[in-house]
């Protein structure tokens, strides 16, 4: 009998899950979208009923469609979005639309998180508190919502909320436990401290386990619904970025993880928590049991591209969109591009900044304003390398995932703008495969996710930096670096403005 293990990948956008067998080969994937409903300036929020039934429906047609034998899923883990927060009331039942990573309206809370606990909050969180962070959020509802607050009785990140309703045991993994920034990384609880200073009762925070620890099996009302058996194991599972960083082999500390989704991340393994990068990095706990990772996000990475796309050119093929922008020449002829058109995160932390074309001349096409598009999320990444060059950290390799390793010349281009080695996977499957390999080592299939790693990820092609590019690219980055300095107070006196209208 065949043997699978299936890795749900809950994304922004859809969910994806894969059906992998014992030798890291996918068996069969489904995927079902769902609404992001934005219905005022910096407000990103969904339905996590959604992902529930987004989620079943990809498992049953798993089953009904692609042939699978319910009694072959040995188990199911989670690569969720980070930091939404979904709140419950006494009978686990959902209280307000789940306010999601991107979502920019708790500036206020931010500013009263520094206020109240300065740099002590980064000592025990390893981060400083940003807009998109958990805390944060759950503070908005407490202060704009009490009716709803005096209701709940426990909050969970998004994949966790569907694995409670798969198993009926409400828990946070560790990777995912940290980005709440509710998280002492160091003793490795949740902080009472921070709890005690903005009265959120310990008891709000769910049981913490591993990510390939079992958290469960399928019920039999979820079985119903979904064909699964109840003998399914349902495993703990991780943060996107932390699957992702399985997913994509990043198990040692000279490579680096360079994905471009709906929002970038740059991503580095860390063996311990000793490192500190004072806030400018978020740290936190990995999927790997007992290690960390760091990273810098760009909010608007591909969500950058595609805004172009669909605002100017919706009707034309993104391949071919993309193939004709690698025609122009290095640097857009003159052409800048700012990613900043939801805030930013890494290195500037600003949810009022936005993005900009710098140097718009009417020689340019639409294929110029594409390529700069490219190549200004490809700066920001570059933003986020360079505070590990600041703080001493030596890689050599850059693993390229997402929609950044989809073509050659993106490629080629991150390993120029990066002037490193960059690597492309020949089965890059994103966070979802990060998720099937936790299941893997959670069922015992392999010792280690080293070791299932060695089955499940294969690297391809490998772009080395070319002398002549990496220098131009040095000059324009220099350009590219001075930008949110320049148009900061222009762009927070815009948004002040579009508010007062509002």
């Amino acid at each position: 009998m065949n043997e699978y293990v299936i890795g749900v990948d809950l994304g922004t956008s859809a969910v994806k899950v894969s059906a992998m067998d014992r030798e890291g080969q996918i068996a069969a994937q489904q995927s079902y979208g769902y609404d992001l409903h934005q219905p005022h300036p910096g407000y990103s929020e969904q339905d996590p009923r959604d992902w529930l039934y987004g989620t079943t429906i990809a498992i049953d047609r798993l089953i009904l469609r692609d042939g699978l034998k319910a009694e072959e899923i040995k188990g199911i883990s989670f690569s969720g979005q980070m930091h939404g927060l979904v709140l419950l009331d006494e009978n686990g039942q959902v209280l307000r639309p789940a306010m999601l990573w991107n979502d920019t309206r708790t500036t206020k809370q931010c500013e009263e998180i520094r206020e109240k606990l300065g740099d002590k909050f980064i000592d025990i969180t390893g981060n400083r508190a940003l807009e998109g962070f958990t805390l944060p959020k759950l503070l908005w509802v407490k202060e704009n919502q009490p009716d709803i607050w005096a209701k709940a009785k426990s909050f969970l990140l998004p994949k966790d909320y569907v694995r409670f309703m798969m198993t009926g045991k409400q828990a946070i993994d560790y990777s995912d436990a940290t980005g709440t920034v509710l998280y002492d990384i160091k003793k490795g609880t949740w902080s009472k401290e921070i709890c005690d200073a903005f009265d959120i009762p310990m008891s709000m925070c769910p049981p913490l386990i591993r990510s390939i620890d079992e958290a469960g099996t399928v019920t039999d009302n979820y079985s119903m619904f979904s064909g699964l058996k109840t003998s399914t194991k349902v495993f703990g599972g991780g943060g996107d970025n932390a699957c992702g960083a399985v997913g994509a082999g990043i198990l040692q500390p000279n490579m680096v993880m360079s994905s471009i989704g709906t929002s970038g991340v740059v991503l580095k393994y860390e063996p311990d928590a000793n490192v500190n990068y004072h806030g400018a990095l978020q740290y936190e706990c990995h999927a790997i049991p007992d290690t960390y990772y760091s990273m810098g996000v760009t909010l608007a990475a591909g969500h950058s591209l595609n805004w172009f796309k669909h605002t100017f050119a919706a009707d034309e093929d993104f391949t071919e969109m993309v193939n004709r922008a690698s025609q122009r020449p290095l640097g857009a002829n003159g052409l800048l591009f700012t990613p900043y058109v939801v805030g930013e995160r890494t290195p500037y932390a600003d949810a009022d900044i936005r993005g900009s074309f710098i140097g718009v001349d009417s020689m340019q096409n639409k294929y110029d304003f594409v390529r700069a598009v490219i190549e200004g999320i490809t700066f920001s990444f570059r933003d986020i390398l360079n505070i590990y060059d600041q703080h001493g950290q030596d890689f050599d390799t850059v693993v390229a995932i997402g929609g950044g390793a989809k073509s050659d010349f993106w490629l080629q281009l991150q390993a120029n703008i990066f002037n490193k080695k960059v690597v492309a996977l020949t089965n890059e499957q994103g966070p979802g495969l990060g998720a099937a390999m936790l299941a893997a080592v959670g069922l015992g299939w392999y010792d280690s996710l080293q070791d299932c790693a060695k089955k499940f990820v294969h690297f391809g092609k490998t772009y080395q930096p070319q002398a002549d590019q990496v220098a131009k690219y040095n000059d324009l980055y220099k350009v590219y670096h001075q930008v949110y300095d320049q148009t900061k107070g222009l762009s927070h006196q815009l948004m002040t403005l579009r508010n007062s209208w509002d």
